[in-house]
């Protein structure tokens, strides 16, 4: 069945307006027609039954009949990810969706070559990407912060698994610890000695290897996830 993503409070009965592309796509690319199901989502509320209560020429108007999942959340995962080229960047945002990431945070280091970044565009394919997947929140994008930044507020209770591809890591089995994590993918040229440093002098820190090969920023995303979700995700309930 469709599933799509909404912003508005969802309850037995209440009418949701999607967006003109939202209903474009049920109208003219699903031919949903009057009466018509699909479920319904917005991240607060759990999932929802809804049908096509009308269509109007400024889109459709659904009606929520019933809940039929409760809201509930992943595993509290960020992931932090040098900026990389627009179509990289694109593919890890979607594959953070596909695996749980509850958040991704862009970060600027240095050695990042740094690009325009459209939120907007990301936005919707972490929505497009949870429509997909079943899950029933949507993982944040952030606006671009400099590493430094992002350490400098570090919260200690959230482990840091960094991906350090000097050598010399254990691999990520090493990763047992249940509780809040975010995962650190560095730019293509790599991390610059100093942050390696300060990363490593975090309490929280714990460096992995990912493997004996150099990958590319979105393969070691989707690696790191993987693995990581393996480990201490909500891959093995």
């Amino acid at each position: 069945m469709i599933r799509l993503h909404v912003s508005p409070d969802l309850s037995t009965g209440t009418t949701v307006a999607p967006t003109m592309d939202q209903s474009r796509y049920l109208t003219q690319v699903m031919r949903l027609k009057l009466g018509d199901a699909l479920l319904v989502f917005n991240g607060r509320d759990g999932e929802w039954r809804c049908i096509i209560a009308d269509i109007l020429k400024k889109g459709v108007i659904l009606r929520s009949e019933e809940q039929v999942r409760p809201q509930t959340l992943g595993p509290d995962l960020e992931l932090i990810v040098a900026v990389v080229k627009k179509s990289r960047v694109e593919t890890i945002v979607e594959k953070a969706a596909e695996l749980g990431a509850r958040r991704v945070r862009l970060g600027v280091t240095q050695r990042t070559n740094v690009e325009h970044v459209r939120l907007d565009r990301l936005d919707a394919i972490a929505i497009e990407a949870a429509e997909q997947t079943g899950r029933l929140d949507v993982p944040t994008i952030d606006d671009p912060q400099k590493l430094a930044t992002i350490l400098e507020d570090w919260d200690p209770v959230r482990r840091l698994m960094f991906c350090d591809e000097t050598g010399g890591a254990p691999v990520i089995g090493a990763v047992t610890r249940p509780g809040p994590w975010a995962i650190l993918i560095g730019p293509e040229g790599g991390f610059s000695p100093e942050e390696r440093d300060r990363l490593r002098a975090l309490p929280s820190t714990t460096a992995v290897s990912l493997g004996p090969r150099i990958l590319r920023a979105d393969t070691a995303a989707i690696a790191a996830m993987t693995l990581w979700q393996a480990a201490v995700g909500d891959w093995e309930r």
